[in-house]
Order: C-alpha cells, then structure tokens, then sequence
C-alpha cells in the first residue's frame, strides 16, 4: 500500500496536510507492526470517504454529516485502537464524531469496527489534532475526549505532551459554553500536569467535588487496552471531566 494514498486523501479527493516537524513531537511514531492484506484494503477503501481535509475551507457540519440539525458534535484526540469512539458512536446514534488518530495500526482497527457496523454518524483524521482544532469553527464542539494520551514520562520530553497551553485555549475556542474537555490517564506526573495547566488557563472548571468523581470510570465507559494495562499493572485511572467557562 502506498501511505499517500490512505493518508492523504479528503472527503473531496484533496490531499490533507502533511505534519510540520513541530507536530511531530506529540505523537512519535506513526507506524507498528505490519498491517494484513485485509487492514490495508480498509486504509485504502473505508478511509478516503470518512477523512476531513483541514485545509479546505471548513464545509459546516451539515456537509460533514449529512443530515445534521444541530446535533452534539464530539472529538476524541488519539482513539487509539477505537474501542471508546466506536461504543460511542453506536451508543449515540443521535450525536456526531471525528476521531483524530496518527498511529496507522490504531485506524486499521478503528476501520476494522466501522467496517463491521458503519454508521453516518463518524468523520476521521489521521494526522496532528492541532489542525483539526484550528480548523473547526468556534464553539461547534460538544465535548472533547484526550483518553491515555502519551504521558512522555521523561522531563526532557514533558514539552511533548498534548495538554498545554496553547492547546487548552484551542479546547475552549472551539468547545461550547458548558463543553466538556475530559481526560483520562494513569500517570500521576501527567495527572497534576494536566490539573495545573487547567488551573493556569482559567479556561475551564474542574467538575469534581470528592475523590471517587476522578476515581471511578464514566457511566456507559468502554475500558480500553490502555486502561487494562495500567490496572493490571498496579496503576489507578483517573478520569477527570472540566466544563468550558461560559464567560470565555
């Protein structure tokens, strides 16, 4: 299969951005172990129909997602291998999706899902969150998923995490008043990471009155692969929820 041609094509057959070398530092690797005959098809065949193209002139949601009235629109950055998007988007039938995803393997299963049960309700890009989030228009976004991102557990490469500054304040201009970013991780370190930019930003209110809120999962939560590892590892989830300000 020739990566350009899964990669690189939109909703309209136009090539999507190729990743600057300063996105690059959020997500590493694109590629793991090698995709069977039946993933590459879906790369070549499901994807193209399902991609957004950041660099056309937003469409507005009704072209994205033909028969859109005004539905809750959501965002899950780094789906991983789709296990939370794809409950999501079955489960809410009445809600739209885009699910931004790098890693290839991760969007071969992702497709893999869609290829078994597809829905008009799903839009996906497989490149650096960071354009998406400038693309879209202001408030249009219901909810924001970061669910295990890569902690980057070595200080050196704490600059490479997903959540600072500059991406909170793209969270809160395309989020809704009252929007939900939620963020789940098991990595204490990136744990009060993430509590101390939301703090610095002034963007958002942390939605929690006592332990068990960040300690239990979400109602309807499908456990992810990233989530079993770390329990049976020894590690307790956090899932914290934090509501856009309405005043911003």
């Amino acid at each position: 299969m020739s990566e350009s041609k899964s990669s690189n094509s939109g909703l309209n057959g136009e090539r999507t951005p190729r990743r600057s070398r300063a996105s690059e530092a959020f997500f590493g690797r694109r590629h793991g172990k090698t995709l069977r005959s039946y993933q590459v098809d879906l790369l070549d065949d499901q994807l193209p129909p399902l991609l957004v193209n950041p660099t056309e002139n937003f469409p507005g949601l009704s072209s994205l997602f033909p028969g859109d009235d005004g539905k809750p629109f959501n965002l899950e950055i780094g789906f991983g291998g789709g296990e939370h998007l794809n409950s999501e988007r079955l489960r809410l039938r009445d809600e739209n999706f885009l699910g931004v995803e790098p890693f290839v393997n991760g969007m071969a299963k992702m497709l893999a899902h869609f290829d078994e049960a597809p829905s008009d309700n799903l839009r996906l890009f497989n490149d650096d969150a960071t354009l998406v989030l400038d693309w879209l228009p202001q408030g249009c976004v219901s909810r924001i998923d970061l669910l295990y991102p890569d902690p980057w557990p070595k200080k050196k490469h704490w600059k490479r995490r997903f959540v600072n500054q500059a991406n909170l304040t793209r969270f809160a201009r395309v989020l809704k008043p009252g929007g939900l970013f939620r963020f789940a991780s098991d990595i204490d370190s990136y744990v009060n990471w993430t509590l101390d930019h939301i703090h610095q930003s002034g963007q958002f209110r942390w939605l929690a009155h006592q332990s068990s809120d960040w300690h239990e999962e979400w109602p309807h939560w499908v456990r992810t692969r990233y989530a079993a590892k770390a329990i049976r590892e020894g590690r307790r989830p956090g899932y914290f929820q934090f509501e856009r300000s309405p005043a911003i």
